[in-house]
């Protein structure tokens, strides 16, 4: 059966799942978007997917023209229509088809896309990544707690990172933190483990509100282990005792190496596995 991916109100085949070039989604990376996972027929935590969502599309000014309920509905309907149990939603939603120019008002409703797929877990994988040097954010752009379509710099990253050897950057903080704080790998967040708490970049230095970190977060407190939020820098990763991102594709996984050092014993450590385990048995009973 072809793949339906549904697009402004309607579900089309795969290969004629189209938008026009026209669209300021592909002129301008102009939208946002989110990624949400299913577990056994069900989403896990669709509802803060939601909220993310369209706070996403405030923070840009893009008014989503459907309700948050009728959103959520869509994902769940496309599921069913797809007979998909287990799988990786990608949720679009774009500023629209118009004229060219960045004029926002210049263009018809936002295009909404779920596409729906589920790749090869990283989650059963152990990563080795590198402290990124340059800077990435200037002040005029969206801030790095919404999940906007453009993602060229995060691109140009993984390929400078790849082209090295490495699979991720730990990227630096903008040039309002010169001191190099590491907030998050591309989408995913970082949480690294120095004698048996966990620390992790807090929300104030601009990271994601990651839907996963909190789930983590809430199952290392729950086994009782210290969580430490706060800024950080690159040698925290580089003397920490274990260090794994979360995100909602990549779900829970080690990194076990940075810039050429290894972190720990160079291997995912047990709280890394145990809190991978814990996460597992969470998505499938609440999800």
């Amino acid at each position: 059966m072809s793949l339906k991916v549904y697009i402004g109100g309607k579900l089309y085949d795969k290969a004629d799942a189209k938008i026009s070039v026209y669209d300021h989604g592909l002129l301008y990376g102009d939208g946002v978007f989110e990624g949400i996972r299913s577990y056994s027929g069900r989403v896990f935590r669709l509802a803060q997917h939601i909220d993310r969502l369209y706070d996403s599309a405030r923070s840009i000014h893009l008014q989503i023209p459907m309700s948050k309920a009728d959103m959520a509905q869509a994902v769940t309907d496309t599921l069913a229509v797809n007979k998909l149990s287990d799988a990786y939603i990608r949720l679009v939603v774009t500023r629209g088809a118009g004229s060219l120019g960045l004029d926002p008002r210049k263009t018809d409703r936002p295009a909404g896309d779920h596409h729906h797929r589920l790749d090869q877990p990283l989650s059963g994988r152990a990563l080795r990544a590198r402290a990124e040097d340059r800077h990435r954010r200037h002040h005029a752009q969206p801030s790095q707690r919404t999940q906007p379509a453009d993602q060229v710099a995060q691109l140009s990253e993984q390929h400078l990172g790849q082209d090295r050897g490495h699979e991720f950057g730990l990227p630096r903080g903008p040039d309002a933190q010169p001191q190099g704080r590491a907030r998050r790998v591309h989408r995913r967040q970082h949480l690294v483990v120095r004698r048996g708490a966990l620390h992790t970049p807090s929300l104030d230095s601009g990271i994601l509100e990651g839907i996963t970190r909190d789930a983590v977060i809430e199952l290392a407190r729950l086994a009782g282990h210290t969580v430490v939020e706060r800024a950080m820098d690159r040698h925290d990763v580089y003397t920490a005792d274990e260090c794994f991102l979360t995100g909602t594709a990549a779900e829970v996984i080690p990194v076990v190496e940075c810039d050429g050092r290894p972190i720990g014993a160079g291997q995912p450590g047990p709280i890394t596995q145990n809190l991978r385990t814990r996460f597992h048995a969470l998505v499938r009973g609440e999800s």
